[in-house]
């Protein structure tokens, strides 16, 4: 495809890259792991390894594809749309609304100026390119996303751009700031001097500068990417050493807690006992680092990167300092990692789904919950009571009966929906084992967005049925194409007043 790309060799055990002062290296200074084996045939002297235990990295360069764009009239003229084509009128409809992109703007003049310098998000995570040939093997890509477009545009495949491929077969974890570290050389050099550029619509020359905006992940690759402990007691990064959680002693799992304190002061959540864990919340949320503050806590922490290196016995709650503060403005950004909503809906759909179809394996509501109840001392009446030898589970108030779980999945399976709106709904669900089957992340978005409130709206009771949908309708408020900044305000403060009703959010649908 004439793109230009970099075979870069590393050690097996994720320690260094063989690049630059490590080229010409033959064994890992980390590990003592040879980069070399001796040739087979007898004779002298060493090869290259080929295949396992090498790994590999490549690097596709990105500033000749930014080049490119700029080559070609057309996209010369989107990627200056955030200045020329954008309605200012205080909703949010692009990145360029964002205080963020304002604060940048303020905070460094001298980028803001120019219009066609890009403002770059980056997205990574595990994938197995070999699809159910190999269960094990996790490959990351990491693509780079240019928000300098209109929004119909820039996550549209072509502007997508594969900046590298960290080859399996163990995902890189902690250490992928190993890996990482040829892209950040070039952000930091389109930060720091650009490069010169065509532009093809204006029909001259300018430089070129780029700034990574944010990253957007799952959880567990928000962990990765910025070096927080995001499993544990403490697995917020917002809260830290303030994480509210209880470890349950039959669930074994830790449970976090106390997530009234983010409501407001005056919200009538915080005065409810009973409801809740037993008493009143009082406690005020705490305030998110920004990042001069986190980098002042990780700036000293030493770590030498490698799957055989002993963990420091010291328990940190951040295990690194993030190679992305190696970048100048790093520490400048209000927001630097982000959570892709769409990996949070599924989550939260498969949980839904499995504790209302009481799916083994995947509901909530197993025999130990209410065992953990017990333990907590809330909720009486869904403690388990020993009748004999047997013990009777009470039923809650979202327990589904045999008749109300087939309404549901029956309803589900006569929907009917635009091709290319999502798979095909009849095909994912199974009446006779009434369950859902093979939910992939987009059929969850299209779910919690639209198709489970109508499913659920006569098999339940008012108060579950209205807190399910209200759910919804939250995920549908901040995934709309423009947002009113009061109403995520009003959305994360728990507002009722501007709920929509049910049947004005679902009325276009015909059944």
């Amino acid at each position: 495809m004439g793109l230009e790309y970099k075979k870069i060799h590393a050690c097996p055990n994720d320690c260094v890259l063989y690049t630059n002062n490590f080229a010409t290296l033959k064994v890992c200074p980390t590990c003592g792991l040879s980069r070399f084996k001796k040739k087979t045939d007898g004779s002298s002297g060493e090869e290259e390894i080929k295949g396992p235990p090498t790994k590999v990295l490549w690097n596709l360069s990105i500033i000749p594809r930014f080049k490119s764009l700029f080559a070609i009239k057309e996209d010369a003229k989107n990627l200056t749309w955030h200045e020329n084509g954008i309605k200012c009128d205080n909703f949010l409809r692009h990145p360029t609304d964002s205080l963020q992109w304002k604060r940048i703007d303020e905070t460094f003049p001298e980028f803001g100026v120019e219009s066609r310098n890009l403002r770059i998000g980056l997205a990574t995570d595990g994938m197995n390119p070999y699809g159910n040939l190999s269960s094990k093997h996790s490959s990351w890509p990491v693509l780079l996303v240019i928000y300098n477009l209109p929004p119909w545009l820039c996550m549209k495949r072509k502007y997508i751009m594969l900046s590298m491929m960290i080859s399996g077969p163990r995902q890189p974890g902690n250490d992928i700031d190993v890996y990482l570290s040829p892209l950040i050389d070039d952000l930091k050099m389109l930060w720091e001097t650009g490069v010169e550029v065509f532009d093809a619509y204006r029909e001259e020359k300018f430089t070129l500068r780029a700034m990574l905006f944010c990253t957007i992940n799952d959880f567990p690759a928000y962990g990765n990417l910025s070096g927080y402990s995001v499993k544990g007691h403490y697995a917020c990064p917002i809260c830290e050493e303030n994480t509210s959680y209880t470890q349950l002693k039959h669930g074994q799992k830790t449970a976090y807690t106390r997530h009234r304190k983010f409501l407001v002061r005056s919200h009538p959540y915080r005065r409810l006992k009973k409801a809740f864990n037993g008493c009143q919340e009082d406690e005020i949320a705490s305030t998110p680092r920004n990042g001069e503050e986190v980098y002042q806590r990780v700036k000293n922490i030493n770590i030498v990167f490698g799957k055989t290196q002993k963990k420091s016995t010291e328990r940190n709650i951040w295990k690194k300092r993030s190679i992305f503060f190696n970048l100048p403005y790093w520490c400048k950004l209000d927001v630097r990692h982000c959570i892709d909503v769409m990996h949070v809906e599924k989550n939260v759909c498969d949980s839904l789904i499995g504790t209302l179809l009481n799916i083994k394996g995947k509901t909530k509501d197993g025999v130990k919950a209410p065992q953990d109840l017990v333990d907590m001392g809330i909720r009486s009446e869904l403690h388990p009571h020993s009748i004999g030898r047997r013990t009777y589970l009470p039923p809650a108030c979202h327990t589904l009966s045999k008749k109300e779980k087939k309404s549901f999945c029956e309803c589900l399976r006569s929907v009917k929906v635009p091709q290319g709106y999502s798979s095909n709904v009849k095909s994912l669900v199974s009446i006779q084992d009434l369950k859902l089957i093979g939910l992939k992340s987009h059929n969850c978005h299209v779910l919690m967005q639209q198709l489970f409130p109508v499913g659920i709206r006569n098999i339940l009771p008012s108060s579950v049925r209205v807190a399910i949908t209200r759910l919804c309708l939250f995920f549908n408020a901040i995934c709309n194409k423009v947002i009113d900044p009061v109403k995520l305000d009003e959305l994360e403060n728990g507002s009722n007043h501007n709920l929509v009703s049910i049947g004005n959010v679902f009325s276009t649908f015909i059944f």
